[in-house]
């Protein structure tokens, strides 16, 4: 079994019974991407010095038979809007590369590092997080690594990329609009978005405040439950995050469907797509004996309403900047930010308004299904450069528009797991399996049962060298 083919777990036997060392985990990762980057444009920065230094220090547990760290030898990359300490917190943008390096990690990156995971780097975004296709002008587009004349998608499209080529064995993104649903959607591999507030963002470049969410994607959903364990914790620094215990899933996903009804939430999200993503809902389904539709009547003006508050917030952030600096801004972002500064304030509040009353329309939902199945993406993933695509009949701006059927669950604020599956052609699309608040456990479990019917495929990308 080849490394990029271990599950965490098999990871965890290896260095257990002595098969496999940390640090020849890390050589063979670290050489694995020096060949593949160039290929798919994943990673800004390798801190090869410090994944050596963590392997050796997980070695040194082994030799002494003390017990190990629940991700130890884990090889994970994370988006570059994350502090790592020694290095500058990019966010994507050419505006940052002069600022100091971080002083600390962020939350999550010290959550990860004590639980043994090995950091290869920081990878390519969308600048400020405001994207869905990581053609990022200064540092690059990040190649889709199944097809590499497309897209990844966006904003964490590097840290999707990075997994689906089979380079590490989870990463962590960021979700403000559909920054983890989208990437892993377009790349074929799993993203969990959770809940509004369930984990700290302390330490990580802000975009939206109000909408920021954290999560990490893997190719086994076994995977991304131990990774989104090992991420909680709480945070007293972190004024945005909720008071909730901590659950521990991974030990839940083997209880199926249990108790669990599904839906297909139709409407707006089945109509926004294209005949691709339409199947993809189907099959699923059809796996899960699903019978029943439902509506969010709220779909369209809860993704207008994303849109003034994502632009509003974001635009008066960078206000200042761009005021000084104009030029230093990526042309894709400049006008985009300027205009969301420019938004009356009476419209931000009565979005804001708007959010409230959509959590409870939302809810009767939630009492006929546990979980809810729609696409990720309209479509499967476009062509590096172009600038629109045709759905349901209509030319949308790709940039603005991948992310239209995850903007209002992120608007809810509701936990969400991406699940790949194939299109006719061969290319990953994805669907959300959205559940409750705090629910995180019935979409992994979801998740996991579809996995194992071999209704998903995370398969890793073969990327050409």
């Amino acid at each position: 079994m080849t490394l990029h083919e271990m599950s965490i777990s098999d990871i965890q036997q290896a260095l257990s019974a002595g098969e496999l060392s940390a640090r020849e985990i890390a050589r063979q990762t670290l050489e694995t991407i020096a060949k593949v980057n160039p290929q798919i444009n994943a990673w800004t920065t390798v801190t090869q010095a410090r994944m050596l230094a963590e392997a050796d220090n997980i070695d040194t547990l082994r030799r002494e038979k003390r017990p190990l760290p629940p991700l130890a030898g884990v090889p994970y990359a994370v988006k570059n809007l994350f502090d790592v300490a020694g290095h500058t917190t990019l966010a994507g943008a050419e505006l940052f590369s002069q600022r100091p390096a971080a002083a600390a990690d962020g939350f999550a990156v010290r959550q990860l590092r004590s639980a043994g995971g090995l950091l290869t780097g920081m990878v390519n975004m969308d600048a400020y997080a405001y994207g869905f296709t990581t053609e990022n002008s200064h540092y690059g587009t990040t190649r889709n690594p199944h097809d590499l004349t497309r897209i990844a998608g966006g904003s964490s499209g590097g840290s999707a990329a990075a997994v689906a080529a089979g380079l590490v064995h989870f990463s962590l993104g960021t979700d403000t609009n559909g920054s983890i649903r989208v990437p892993a959607s377009l790349c074929g591999i799993y993203g969990l978005k959770p809940t509004f507030g369930r984990l700290s963002r302390s330490g990580s470049h802000p975009f939206v405040a109000s909408l920021d969410h954290i999560g990490p994607f893997a190719r086994r959903v076994g995977d991304l439950a131990s990774v989104y364990d090992a991420l909680q914790g709480r945070d007293s620094s972190e004024g945005f995050q909720a008071e909730h215990p901590r659950e521990q899933t991974r030990p839940l996903l083997d209880r199926g469907l249990e108790g669990l009804r599904c839906a297909v939430l139709g409407g707006y999200f089945t109509t926004w797509c294209d005949a691709q993503a339409r199947d993809a809902v189907a099959r699923v389904a059809k796996a899960l004996d699903v019978q029943d539709e439902l509506h969010f009547p709220e779909a369209e003006l809860a993704r207008a309403a994303a849109f003034i508050i994502s632009a509003s917030e974001g635009g008066n952030q960078y206000l200042p900047a761009l005021r000084r600096e104009p030029e230093r801004f990526e042309p894709h972002s400049r006008e985009r930010l300027l205009a969301g500064a420019m938004i009356p304030s009476a419209w931000y509040i009565q979005a804001q308004r708007f959010r409230a009353h959509a959590r409870q329309a939302f809810k009767p939902l939630f009492a006929q299904a546990d979980v809810l199945i729609a696409p990720a993406t309209p479509r499967s993933a476009t062509l590096a450069g172009e600038q629109t695509m045709e759905i349901n009949g209509q030319p949308l701006p790709i940039r603005a528009s991948m992310g239209m059927l995850t903007q209002p669950i992120s608007f809810l604020g509701l936990p969400v797991t991406t699940v790949p599956l194939r299109t006719a052609q061969g290319m990953p699309i994805g669907l959300q399996l959205i559940a409750a608040p705090f629910n995180e456990q019935a979409c992994l479990r979801v998740a996991r049962v579809l996995e194992e019917s071999g209704i998903t495929d995370a398969r890793p990308a073969e990327v050409a060298v």
